[in-house]
Order: C-alpha cells, then sequence, then structure tokens
C-alpha cells in the first residue's frame, strides 16, 4: 500500500477518504530530520508544518506535496521541482475563516477587549467597565485590504455588506474590483485606512512591505491586522510605533518567528492581540482543508494530476519518473 504521511492529524472525514488508498501516517515530530526521514518511503505527503528542501532528496518514492490549505510557503518549491515532485494546495477554503477573524480582532481592538477582560477578573466590575469610555465603534471606519486574493475579498465582503464599511484595497494584479472595492496603492491605503488588513502571500516584494516609512504615513488611531505572514511586517518598526502610541494597536496571528517566544515584546501591549496563527482554523475550515488534499492525494495516487497543480513544470520529469502516470 501506499504510505501517505500527513504532518498532523487529518480530519475524521479526510481520513477516512484515505482508508483503503493507503497507510496513512502522522508524523511523530515536525523537526526537519524527523520529517525527512519518515517521508523516506512516502508515497504522498500532506503539508501543514514547513518541509525541509534535505526531503526531497531522500524521498525517492515522493509522488506529490500537498499543501492542507493555500499557502505554498512552507513547501520548497525548487527543490521539489527538482525532484520531480508535484505540488499541489487546496486554495480558499479557509477564507471565510480567516475574514471572520479579521473583524472579530477589529471589534476587540476597538472595544479595548483585552485591557477589559484583565481589569474585570483581576480588579472588578468597575474597573473593567471603565474602559467602555474610550471604546470606538466600528460604523463609519474605512478598512484598507492589502492582498485580494480569495482572503481579502471575503474580508471585503463582510467588511462592506456586514458592517457598511468604506472598503479599499491594494493588489498587485489590479483587477477588476469586487462590488464596492475602490483600488488605492499601498502607500494611499495606509494614509486612508482606519483598519489595515494584510492578506497577500510572501513574496520579495511584500517582504517588509510594511515599514518604518508606512506605518509613519498611518493615522494616530489605526488598526493593522496581519493574517498573511509574519515578515509583510518590520517588527522593530511596528514594536517602536506601538512603544510610542503613534498607532491605535495591532492583531498578530503570524510572525517571523513561530512560535513566538513568551518574552516577546508584542506580548506587553494592551493594544495588540496575538494569535497562534489559527485564523483559518475551525472546525469547518479544517474539514474542508482535509477533504480537499485527500481528494488530491486520491487522484495522484489514481495516477491523475492534481486539480490544484502550482509546479505545472515539473510534469514531463514526473512522468518520467513514474511512467505509469501516462
Amino acid at each position: 500500500m501506499a504510505r501517505i504521511l500527513t504532518t498532523h492529524a487529518l480530519h475524521p472525514r479526510a481520513s477516512a477518504m484515505l482508508l483503503g488508498a493507503g497507510e496513512l501516517v502522522v508524523a511523530s515530530a515536525i523537526d526537519p530530520a524527523t520529517l525527512a526521514a519518515e517521508a523516506k518511503n512516502a508515497e504522498i505527503v500532506i503539508v501543514r508544518a514547513p518541509l525541509p528542501p534535505q526531503l526531497f532528496d531522500g524521498a525517492k518514492l515522493l509522488k506529490a506535496a500537498i499543501r492542507h490549505g493555500a499557502g505554498l510557503d512552507m513547501i520548497p518549491m525548487e527543490a521539489a521541482t527538482a525532484a520531480g515532485v508535484l505540488v499541489a494546495n487546496v486554495p480558499a477554503v479557509n477564507a471565510r475563516s480567516v475574514a471572520e477573524h479579521v473583524m472579530f480582532a477589529a471589534l476587540a481592538l476597538l472595544r479595548n477587549f483585552r485591557a477589559v477582560d484583565r481589569d474585570l477578573r483581576t480588579k472588578g466590575w468597575l474597573a473593567g467597565r471603565e474602559h467602555a469610555n474610550s471604546n470606538i465603534e466600528l460604523a463609519g471606519k474605512t478598512i484598507g485590504i492589502v492582498g485580494l486574493g480569495a482572503v481579502g475579498q471575503a474580508v471585503g465582503h463582510i467588511a462592506a455588506h456586514g458592517f457598511d464599511l468604506k472598503v479599499v484595497a491594494t493588489t498587485r494584479s489590479m483587477q477588476p474590483a469586487p462590488d464596492k472595492v475602490g483600488f488605492l496603492s499601498i502607500d494611499a491605503l495606509v494614509e486612508q485606512s482606519d483598519i489595515i488588513v494584510l492578506c497577500c502571500p510572501l513574496t520579495p516584494e511584500t517582504r517588509g512591505l510594511i515599514n518604518r516609512e508606512r506605518i509613519a504615513r498611518m493615522k494616530p488611531n489605526a488598526l493593522l491586522i496581519n493574517v498573511s505572514r509574519g515578515p509583510v511586517i518590520d517588527d522593530d518598526a511596528l514594536i517602536e510605533a506601538l512603544q510610542k502610541r503613534r498607532i491605535g494597536g495591532a492583531a498578530l496571528d503570524v510572525f517571523a518567528t513561530q512560535p513566538l517566544p513568551s518574552n516577546h515584546p508584542y506580548f506587553g501591549f494592551d493594544t495588540v492581540i496575538i494569535t497562534p496563527h489559527m485564523a483559518g482554523i475551525t472546525e469547518e475550515s479544517m474539514m474542508r482543508m482535509g477533504v480537499g488534499a485527500a481528494g488530491e492525494a486520491l487522484l495522484v495516487l489514481a495516477n491523475k494530476l492534481p486539480v490544484n497543480l502550482r509546479n505545472p513544470e515539473v510534469v514531463d520529469h514526473y512522468r518520467r519518473r513514474f511512467p505509469e502516470s501516462l
């Protein structure tokens, strides 16, 4: 039977799909050495943790690396392609989960939730209630979305149609804007937005996109929400702005170093909400991502190409490795 290695346990519905198609094995650890060793006899790897490039050197039977989700930064694409391994993902299926998290975070920041909750529990009812005097309504705000893929579009839809916010966006493609979304340059967006949401992929162009200069352009009460990737933000610049109260606050779900060290300065701000890279994780999205990844795995095991193949240039090499896939 084919060996299917997954870096993490799958949703029960996804596991059930793979019964009979192969032996499903959950990695015993996700450090690079363990993943490389345990992938040696695998035909499929389902990915929810970063894969080391050396994994592809030793996995001679490996047909596909399938991302459990959309972001491909966990898979070293050059190493996979050079080894003749298909790379696929499951795009868009957690967009609603991430978008709901964005609105939750914005509301929690505007309503001073961290300080209210802390003081209510430690100092009593009136101390918690005192923070209400500085709470801010969401109504009438401008939300600026950086990256208008599936997540960005879902954020824009909820913001415009659910909360009647003004929605502006910036995107590489400058495609026709969805209903109620206006396009701006990145600099105009950070200047005009009350809430800035980062939904873009991590690329050479977006690394350090939110730097000291752009943070200085933000409104004094602006909120920054990052559900993309940590390195999109210059951490030193953001920490400095938070310390000097030059912006209103931030909600951060992703970080340049994960897990975020427990002594990191971000934990010291009442105006910062920290979540452990979980914006896209719900019961529903885990089912959708797992089922999508399992479906792609079944196609590959049936000698077919995945629907969401992300390195099509590898196909000739792959078919030389596995002639039965012709």
